[in-house]
């Protein structure tokens, strides 16, 4: 077993993104019955719903599971202390500086990854005590940096600064590409696009439906003054596009943004209207499918490549 796998209890090193509006208890403890580390995505819940997502996945399975944690949250320490008084295993913190928070999870014996998308903020993060560090590139779905470093690149540029565990993120689809991953120095990878038009995913049809029609070059990176996110293509991004050519200020997109847009598009269905994240993976995904069957054919496709690949030596 691979010693990430032996760090974290599973027994295949994916560990599902915790994507807001995406990932809940039933996609979670499904990544985890199937060998990953399932995840919720506490981004889209009010404390009350985290706690009844934590209590739901622990009944549908007895391996571990985690929580996705912004730190930019407005009741982070209410939802700290449900992760806490439910006893997760495992915190995965975004979006904001670990240091606060990782001595008062590993306190409580929860271990900590954190998502950085550049060396600055691996360096502070592995000085902060995490457990393993998420280098997501540019590729990714959802919030990721400003830099626009991709996945392969960041991974060269961390793996030498790290003595701490390495997890890639961002155009991982394939067993394949997690292999390639992996010689770049990963000790796995965070999947998220493949896992949100999953059949447990709580995404909508409608968005499912447009992950798997989608093609290449159907996403763009926008809103990198208040903090870039991935999204399909659909009327909203292109008014979002037009505002920053026209050099829209943070406050005008923040107003034009108002709330509930990523709840309109991935939760509600909303293709017009609603904000779409998704990596650029998703060109590649052509149907909904169970994860069951998602994680199979990564497997298949890992052992596949690595015994391709020692022939080659």
């Amino acid at each position: 077993m691979l010693p990430f796998c032996q760090t974290f209890n599973i027994d295949f090193p994916v560990i599902q993104g915790g994507m807001i509006w995406c990932s809940g208890w039933r996609l979670a403890s499904a990544v985890s019955e199937a060998g990953g580390l399932g995840i919720i995505g506490a981004g889209s819940m009010h404390p009350e719903i985290l706690a009844e997502h934590i209590t739901k996945c622990r009944q549908a399975t007895k391996k571990p599971f985690g929580v996705n944690l912004p730190l930019t949250y407005p009741q982070i320490d209410e939802l700290i202390q449900i992760i806490i008084s439910q006893m997760v295993p495992v915190v995965i913190t975004s979006a904001g500086s670990p240091a606060k928070y990782t001595e008062i999870f590993h306190n409580h014996g929860i271990k900590v990854m954190h998502v950085v998308s550049n060396l600055k903020f691996a360096l502070k993060s592995q000085q902060a005590g995490v457990d393993a560090v998420i280098a997501e590139g540019f590729e990714a779905g959802g919030h990721n940096g400003s830099e626009e470093t991709t996945t392969l690149v960041l991974l060269q540029v961390l793996r030498p600064h790290l003595s701490i565990p390495l997890l890639a993120a961002g155009g991982i689809g394939t067993g394949s590409a997690m292999l390639a991953a992996m010689a770049l120095g990963a000790d796995g990878v965070q999947i998220g696009s493949l896992f949100a038009a999953s059949a447990e995913s709580s995404a909508h049809d409608a968005f499912k439906k447009q992950i798997i029609n989608s093609a290449e070059g159907d996403t763009r990176l926008s809103l990198k003054s208040i903090g870039g996110v991935r999204l399909l293509k659909n009327r909203f991004s292109e008014e979002v596009r037009s505002l920053e050519v026209s050099g829209a200020l943070a406050e005008e997109l923040k107003q034009f943004l108002g709330h509930g847009r990523a709840k309109k598009g991935m939760f509600e269905g909303d293709l017009d209207e609603g904000e779409l994240e998704i990596g650029q993976i998703a060109a590649t995904i052509n149907h909904v499918a169970p994860v069951s069957e998602i994680m199979e054919r990564l497997k298949m496709e890992f052992v596949e490549a690595k015994s391709a690949l020692c022939k080659l030596a």
